[in-house]
């Protein structure tokens, strides 16, 4: 009876996602299975995928373990030791596969090692060994190869960061830098990133990974946060500055200015720091903002359970609740209660736009200081190489004027994200009321919360009653 096996085959890089080579291994594996009389059961293909990088989990590799030690293949072909394994420890995990089931198969279609002897393992070991080396030696050439192009701010190959044409990573995309930016005016006006994570996913934004279900949170903050938005070249994460202190820049076209791209960095760290790991996600326009007449407590918005689309029944309701502490005694259909204060509101941000003088974007006034600090830091850097002062006198001084440069500069992304945030909430002078209701809820929180400080909804009486719109008081700023 022909013994079950399975067949392995792994590339690292494929740009080109065509998964050729993987192909051309699967070929020869089952050629090399045919003339051992071997019948191929199962294919376990991990294309595109490190075996060499720790943090690189191989999914198909991981399961033709679990096969394997399950019975399920009686043995595997591969068409080098190296595809199945450039970590000593995965050929270890295999070889104790093997002591387990001592009559499993392996063969290669480069090498012929027998994993079910002393001397085959002996072998496998030294070959691992040298290919681990040989990976490694690779990895410092490429990564000292990347500072340098780092460091002339250019770039180091790979897939185009979303913002820029694949076909030539130095060109922005129209389409994407479009969505960028007003994902940014979103930010800045008070939307939530897992509202634009939301969005995106649906009209397919933001080049998620292939089979991804969900867009992860920190993948569309790094979108919108990237330097290199900025023009600024990046290293492991970091920033990359020249002999002169100041940031390297790219040889590619910038989607932000430097305003911009500080304005939504520090809104976005702000937001972190007023409520650390928790959602800001509201349902309702007056969540937070409207409160009971009669005791003052913050009323929140209750979804109407019977409610169906097309029925004349209110979809939800502003009820204040015993349970939050409130008296319970008064509630008010949601849906004419949000009408009247957005057309308040509109009307209200509509006189103060035409009153008020429009003023040309303002330069941080500390820029001056910035400057000389930054030159500071190059010239006691250079004094030092120069052999102008010690190592000693460079560390006395330098850590007061880092601290210094890092202020200045926290000050000025908090100006600037204040100048775009007033921007942005002054755009809603020009909205109409079903322009209003088709942003996201947070953004017409805020645009609220730029004219009241809260909403009294006062009791009604007993019964069913029209509604009156003297009972909803606005607090006006």
């Amino acid at each position: 009876m022909a013994r079950k096996v399975g067949v392995y085959t792994r590339i690292s890089r494929d740009d080109e996602g065509e998964a050729l080579g993987v192909a051309r291994q699967q070929r020869d594996c089952e050629r090399l299975a045919d003339l051992r009389s071997w019948q191929v059961v199962k294919a376990y293909e991990d294309n595109d995928v490190s075996a060499f990088k720790r943090n690189v989990v191989r999914d198909e590799f991981e399961l033709m373990l679990k096969d394997l030690r399950a019975g399920l293949i009686d043995g595997i072909v591969a068409y080098d030791l190296d595809r199945l394994a450039r970590q000593p420890r995965d050929l270890e995990r295999l070889i104790e596969i093997f002591d387990e089931r001592p009559r499993l198969e392996f063969a290669t279609v480069t090498n012929d090692i027998n994993l079910g002897t002393p001397d085959g393992r002996t072998m496998a070991r030294i070959m691992v060994a040298f290919a681990n080396k040989s990976s490694h030696d690779a990895s410092r050439r490429i990564k000292r190869k990347h500072l340098e192009l780092a460091q002339q701010g250019k770039d180091s190959g790979g897939p185009a960061p979303y913002g820029w044409q694949r076909e030539d990573r130095t060109k922005v995309d129209s389409k994407a830098t479009e969505a960028i930016r007003e994902a940014q005016r979103e930010i800045l006006a008070g939307v939530r990133i897992g509202t634009i994570r939301t969005r995106w996913q649906e009209q397919g934004l933001g080049n998620p990974r292939a089979g991804t279900k969900r867009m992860a949170h920190h993948h569309v903050e790094h979108i919108l946060t990237n330097p290199r938005l900025a023009g600024y070249r990046t290293y492991h994460g970091e920033i990359l500055h020249g002999d002169d202190g100041r940031p390297i820049k790219g040889d590619w076209e910038p989607i932000n200015t430097l305003e911009e791209w500080e304005a939504v960095c520090a809104a976005i760290a702000e937001r972190k720091q007023k409520r650390p790991g928790k959602s800001l996600a509201r349902k309702y326009l007056l969540s937070g903002i409207a409160r009971c007449g009669l005791c003052k407590t913050k009323i929140r918005g209750q979804i109407n359970q019977r409610w169906e689309p097309g029925s004349k029944a209110a979809r939800f309701s502003y009820q204040c609740s015993v349970v939050n502490g409130g008296c319970g005694k008064v509630g008010r259909t949601g849906e004419p209660v949000d009408a009247l204060i957005a057309q308040l509101v509109l009307e209200e941000q509509r006189a103060r736009a035409s009153v008020t003088a429009i003023q040309g974007e303002q330069r941080w006034p500390s820029e001056a200081e910035l400057e000389e600090v930054t030159q500071d830091i190059a010239q006691l850097i250079e004094a030092e190489r120069s052999k102008q002062i010690t190592v000693a006198t460079l560390l006395q001084l330098l850590p007061a004027k880092e601290r210094l440069r890092d202020e200045l500069k926290l000050e000025r992304a908090r100006f600037y994200k204040e100048q775009k945030q007033a921007e942005a909430k002054n755009d809603a002078a020009e909205l109409s009321v079903e322009e209003f209701f088709a942003l996201p809820v947070e953004r017409q929180q805020e645009i609220v919360l730029h004219s009241l400080s809260a909403v009294i909804i006062h009791p009604a009486g007993r019964g069913r009653r029209k509604f009156d719109p003297s009972l909803i008081e606005p607090v006006w700023h």
